[in-house]
């Protein structure tokens, strides 16, 4: 096993890590100053928020990725994505476009292992719900 450092990764660690895995990764600095990364699986675009950070280290990762759907998905699908998959969320946003979120702990006793296997079960969900919504 590979441990994570204590207080868990950075913002360019976490970059590295989805860069030596195959995945495009660029830090973006949104409107309030806030960084974040911005990557792409299957086609779609998510982005890599930290959290839990105690400096530049950070105990947590959220992912997420977002759809413009023009008002073609509504509250019975999101209600039924949210009773029937247990590891990604999904929402509406302020404009009733539909979210798919994620939260990854890195640490403490996070393994780089563990942090593969989430990221792959965020693969297979965010597949599995565009699929489902004809979103591919």
């Amino acid at each position: 096993m590979h441990p994570i450092p204590a207080g868990g990764l950075t913002i360019e660690d976490v970059v590295a890590w989805l860069q030596s895995a195959g995945y495009s990764a660029k830090v973006v600095t949104a409107e309030n100053g806030n960084r974040h990364i911005v990557s792409n699986t299957m086609g779609t675009p998510f982005n890599v928020f930290v959290g839990d950070c105690q400096g530049e280290r950070c105990a947590s990762i959220e992912l997420a990725a977002g759809f413009s759907t023009n008002g073609k998905f509504d509250i019975s699908q999101i209600n039924d994505w949210n009773n029937n998959n247990r590891w990604c969320r999904a929402y509406y946003d302020n404009v009733n476009d539909p979210w798919l979120r994620m939260d990854i702990d890195l640490w403490p006793g996070g393994t780089y292992e563990a942090l593969k296997d989430r990221f792959a079960t965020w693969n297979r969900t965010l597949g599995s719900f565009l699929d489902t919504y004809g979103m591919r």
